[in-house]
């Protein structure tokens, strides 16, 4: 499985899509009860976990008194019940940001990382290395600052989801959306220049173009 995006990349383009337009059947974990203190949310009861939560996902806090209402980034998991949270920060090595503090809140935790992991598969497979070429002798954990290939792993994830909801919902406006990720994708892609470490000194030995994804040694 190879996810060169995660769920805060994509909440920095559409927060929506963690809000109403949430994946029910993509919810590791929901519940009420909820106690937030600075970065600490607490949730008796919780099993986080179990439920697979992990760094780089979202969680949705709403309080009884409408003081909360927002989505936030998981920083950590700290224990079964207990979570590192943070307003979105600009970089994922900047220190948390605490969000407002409340008591009695309603959390849930959906993912679109089957997307990502879809769209892994599929970038890798355009540029021919793993795992989406089985053949290749390069593997993604080959390529130097894959992040590179963050947003095109952003949009793609995004239209393949807009998509998914027009179909269900038969909405005009989710197909423009679709459509229109799917085209900043298609540019971002063709823009990705993978610097690939073959003998793994870490160095970059050849190099693959979005453009024409033909090989070029360094």
């Amino acid at each position: 499985m190879v996810n060169f995006s995660n769920d805060v990349d994509i909440l920095k383009y559409e927060p929506v899509l963690f809000g109403e337009l949430h994946l029910p059947w993509q919810a590791l974990a929901a519940g009420s009860g909820g106690t937030l203190s600075g970065t600490t949310f607490t949730a008796s009861g919780a099993d986080f976990v179990s439920a697979l939560v992990t760094t780089g996902q979202i969680i949705y806090l709403q309080s009884a008194d409408g003081s909360l209402d927002g989505t936030y980034e998981i920083v950590s998991v700290d224990s079964a019940t207990e979570l590192t949270v943070s307003v979105i920060r600009t970089d994922s090595n900047d220190e948390p940001i605490a969000p407002p503090a409340a008591t009695d809140i309603s959390y849930r935790i959906s993912t679109f990382g089957p997307q990502a992991s879809e769209v892994g598969y599929q970038l890798t497979e355009y540029f021919g290395i793993g795992p989406g070429n089985p053949a290749s002798d390069i593997d993604a954990e080959d390529v130097l600052y894959a992040d590179v290939l963050k947003r095109a792993s952003v949009f793609a994830v995004i239209s393949s989801v807009y998509a998914m909801l027009a179909s269900k919902a038969k909405d005009e406006n989710f197909w423009k959306k679709s459509s229109y990720y799917q085209k900043l994708f298609e540019m971002a892609r063709e823009r990705c220049r993978l610097s690939i470490d073959i003998d793994g000194d870490g160095v970059a030995d050849i190099t693959k173009t979005g453009a024409s994804k033909r090989m070029v040694r360094d």
